[in-house]
């Protein structure tokens, strides 16, 4: 049984981050889902990254550090879209962290990041937000870093394919992730 943390995306906490909280847990797994934005939810994506601004990026990363408290050393990190970035940021401070999951993003790799560790990506392809040549050069610095990398495309997806309230949601895309990052628990 794996412990996963999963950061929101740009637009807050909402029912996509809880109901893949309560996924991960019928499947065995402790998942949590903090609100980085104090109960704020953006009703589309401009609104989202004004709110992102307004809240600060500081702020954001000092709310998960809190959200983290507690948690073993050993938690997933994980996060949807903005909430790669994150994860991404807490990574170098949990050298202890099980496995990282990006979802609809990909995000900084920390030079510190031990050799090994369990690193799962879910990516649109093509996605708006993360240009193939983004992604390739991504790649290039990771297989440096020595994680052990697993990235998987959607063809023909949205950015945020796994949330069922938005026009970028792909059901077959979004069940074959689900699995996918159930398996990737259940080996941690």
């Amino acid at each position: 049984m794996a412990t996963i943390i999963l950061f929101h995306s740009v637009y807050g906490l909402r029912p996509l981050e809880l109901d893949s909280v309560e996924r991960l847990q019928a499947a065995g797994h402790k998942a949590f889902a903090p609100d980085l934005y104090d109960g704020w939810v953006a009703s589309s994506i401009d609104e989202g990254f004004e709110l992102k601004d307004e809240i600060g990026w500081p702020t954001i990363c000092e709310r998960a550090e809190w959200a983290m408290a507690g948690l073993p050393p050993s938690t997933v990190l994980g996060g949807f879209s903005m909430g790669a970035a994150v994860a991404a940021s807490l990574w170098p401070k949990r050298a202890q962290t099980a496995g990282v999951l990006f979802l609809h993003s990909i995000a900084q790799i920390p030079e510190s990041a031990r050799e090994g560790t369990p690193v799962q990506v879910h990516l649109a392809d093509p996605d708006r937000f993360e240009p193939a040549e983004d992604v390739a050069a991504w790649r290039s610095e990771a297989a440096r870093s020595k994680i052990a990398l697993d990235v998987f495309a959607y063809p023909g997806a949205g950015h945020l394919y796994t949330d069922p309230s938005l026009p970028d949601y792909d059901a077959k895309a979004a069940d074959l992730t689900w699995s996918r990052v159930i398996r990737f628990l259940d080996t941690l």
